[in-house]
């Protein structure tokens, strides 16, 4: 009797003991159970146990990361299309700062999450480039560069802005006066006419260089108006005129022109006297000394008509530093005119194209008292 349970606790020839009944031995569960809990572990049953708190912790750290990337995303985007479409101003609104400050606040709520940390790194990221500053600065510089300040202008701003004339200038002074077609015409017939004279005395050649320029003027209300001005092309003597005196005699036939033409005598600019700081004189002209200056410069004008009449003697000779031929080179690399010589030029102010002068006119009634 001792030896077969003997033999049924020995089991097999290894000596090893056998493998517990079905359902293991009585209490071992119980004892299992009691170790366990002595030792704060957790008790092990024959079902997996889940926290509910820790699923719903992982669930909400996974939608608070995607929340934040989503809500960063969309809000770029917005920005964007705004600065785009030209709504500077309304970058800056409340509701586009408030919704930026919540969507701050989500990203920094997923950054203390572990499993939402990344996805919030990324939103902060996106809107540290992002955000109502920076975008808000670049539709600025957009708006600056286009012009286009409609959104923050009243209607009274935009009705100035479109003042078809010029601000503290009557508009009857250029429907009295002569039209740019007419200014053209007489500056170009103005400076032919100088030139046959002076080729005949001196037996200067003379050769154009540059384009004539037409641009609108300014109207002071931030606007363009319907005047333009004028800069004609530019004549200049091919051969250099260095001689002092034999400069005063261009001059002097030069203005012998204008007053036949019913222009103003020539008036010396480049002389201290004649309103500009000598400081100022000598900057521009190189002295103070009409003997030594590198620049002569004469004006007249057909006052109160608007056409302006400048010659300039540029003289390389007297620029002993270089400069001025620095300024020269770089200038007829544009135009291609001489270095040195005498050079004619004609400009105007505010004078209307004949073509407009009916629009201009019914444009004016919508300003009775500018």
């Amino acid at each position: 009797m001792v030896d077969r349970q003997r033999s049924r606790y020995v089991g097999g020839a290894e000596g090893a003991p056998p493998l517990p009944p079905p359902g293991g031995y009585a209490g071992a569960a119980r004892a299992r159970g009691g170790l366990d809990a002595a030792a704060g572990l957790p008790q092990a049953s024959g079902a997996t146990y889940t926290d509910p708190s820790a699923v719903a912790r992982k669930q909400g750290v996974n939608a608070l990361g995607l929340a934040a990337i989503s809500a960063t995303a969309i809000f770029a985007v917005i920005l964007l299309l705004l600065m785009l479409a030209g709504g500077t101003d309304a970058l800056y609104g409340v509701t586009l700062l408030v919704l930026q400050l919540a969507i701050i606040a989500l990203i920094v709520a997923a950054l203390l999450t572990p499993r939402g940390r990344m996805l919030g790194a990324i939103a902060l990221a996106v809107s540290l480039v992002f955000n109502v500053a920076t975008v808000g600065a670049m539709g600025a510089l957009q708006s600056a560069a286009n012009q286009a300040y409609d959104g923050t202008k009243s209607e009274q701003q935009r009705h100035e802005e479109a003042y078809p004339a010029v601000k503290d200038h009557s508009p009857q002074d250029a429907l009295s006066g002569p039209s740019l077609e007419e200014v053209q015409a007489e500056g170009d017939a103005l400076m032919a006419a100088i030139r046959t004279r002076v080729s005949e005395r001196f037996g200067y050649t003379w050769v154009q260089n540059g384009t004539a320029d037409v641009s609108p003027e300014r109207n002071g209300y931030g606007g363009e108006s319907m005047l333009q001005k004028y800069t004609s092309t530019v004549w200049t003597t091919e051969q250099p005129v260095q001689d002092d005196a034999r400069k005063r005699e261009v001059m002097q036939v030069i203005g012998e022109v204008l007053v036949e033409r019913g222009m103003s005598d020539l008036y010396s600019l480049n002389q201290v006297g004649t309103g500009i700081s000598p400081d100022m004189v000598a900057k521009l002209y190189g002295s103070t000394e009409p003997a030594r200056q590198h620049t002569w410069e004469y004006y007249s004008d057909t006052y109160p008509d608007p056409l302006r009449f400048y010659a300039y003697a540029y003289d390389l000779s007297n620029d002993p530093t270089g400069e001025f031929r620095t300024q020269r080179e770089a200038i007829a690399t544009q135009t291609g005119e001489p270095l040195e010589g005498i050079q004619l030029v004609v400009f105007a102010r505010r004078v209307l194209p004949e073509a407009d002068r009916a629009e201009f006119e019914q444009r004016l009634q919508e300003y009775p008292g500018f």
